[in-house]
């Protein structure tokens, strides 16, 4: 990949995205986040994947979140993002919040995923390795295993802090009970769950609705949405049906049976509530998970620079009202 000069916007922590703070830690969070799951492997194009990342910086996005089996093909994510932090990114390592994660698969054999001692350390050195870094920020427990004693995976993460490897941790996707577990466990061994990471949309309020955000609040932990915007179902793309090149036609991770006629009377209710506010669907919709105070971050994946520039708007959109606050129960109860 061949490197351009690039130097960072003078004002980029001045009239960039603005910060909250993670939990009761010292760490500070843009309120939007960067996240590389999609658009940054091998299938997508390098210079807009590059210019995605200088926007994202210059407008005071400092949170990077990557992981072992991002790309596509997993891995090739943090291999990108390594040859930027070998070159355009050098000079501003210490300005910038790296995440990555382990417990997906990632290569063959028993010791390729879940969430053994085995498993989250080699993962994590590969990550290191892949991205030209010597510490990662946060390193986060990617899904709960139910078959590995909480104990081993925890300890784990402890272990890898004391290491120097990573600075914090964190758990993404861990039902309650195992999560108050982790709360626990972390606090006791002196390394603090830094953060939890959920999937939570106004189409998906589990973390709410299970207490997730509750009991992260309660630890001293920050949470962090991923998906907020249900893939893209919570954009103007699917308003007037499925249309051609879009996620859903490819029937990955966003299958054409979730546009259902009930999700397609919603999103259109809630994008006629957005345009009286002056907002896009997806500005809204961001805006709405950053109304709740237990969140520190909200992670967006995008496809290009433009599409960043819209999202970052959400953190300037004007308070909700008690009545758009019904309206919008309203909408996504009925």
């Amino acid at each position: 990949m061949k490197e351009t000069l690039y130097i960072a916007h003078p004002d980029r922590y001045t009239t960039g995205v603005g910060y909250r703070r993670c939990g009761q830690s010292g760490i500070l969070l843009p309120k939007i986040s960067l996240g590389m799951w999609h658009n940054f492997g091998h299938t997508h194009s390098v210079e807009t994947a590059r210019n995605i990342l200088f926007h994202a910086f210059n407008n005071g996005i400092t949170h990077f979140d990557l992981a072992n089996n991002y790309g596509p093909p997993p891995g090739t994510a943090e291999l990108f993002f390594g040859q930027m932090m070998k070159g355009s990114f050098a000079p501003y390592r210490d300005e910038m919040f790296i995440a990555t994660k382990a417990g997906y698969d990632m290569w063959e054999g028993p010791y390729g995923s879940w969430g053994s001692r085995k498993h989250l350390i080699s993962s994590l050195n590969q990550s290191l390795q892949r991205m030209n870094l010597d510490y990662v920020d946060l390193f986060y427990s990617h899904r709960y295993d139910p078959n590995t004693p909480l104990e081993e995976t925890l300890q784990t993460l402890v272990d890898i802090v004391r290491s120097g490897k990573a600075l914090y941790v964190g758990i993404s996707r861990w039902p309650r009970e195992a999560s108050e577990f982790a709360f626990r466990y972390l606090r006791e061994a002196k390394v603090p769950a830094l953060i939890y990471q959920g999937r939570f949309n106004l189409l998906d309020r589990a973390p709410e609705q299970e207490g997730i955000l509750e009991a992260a609040h309660k630890a001293g932990s920050g949470f962090i949405s991923f998906s907020p915007l249900a893939q893209g179902l919570l954009s103007n793309r699917y308003l007037n049906g499925i249309p051609e090149g879009s996620r859903m036609t490819e029937e990955r991770f966003l299958k054409s049976e979730m546009l259902t006629p009930s999700i397609l009377y919603k999103i259109k209710l809630l994008n006629e509530l957005a345009e009286q506010r002056g907002e896009t669907l997806a500005g809204m919709a961001l805006a709405w998970i950053l109304h709740h105070p237990e969140v520190t971050s909200v992670l967006v994946g995008v496809s290009s620079p433009e599409q960043l520039t819209l999202n970052l708007k959400a953190t300037q959109a004007a308070p909700f009202s008690v009545e758009e606050l019904k309206h919008i129960e309203q909408i996504i109860t009925q």
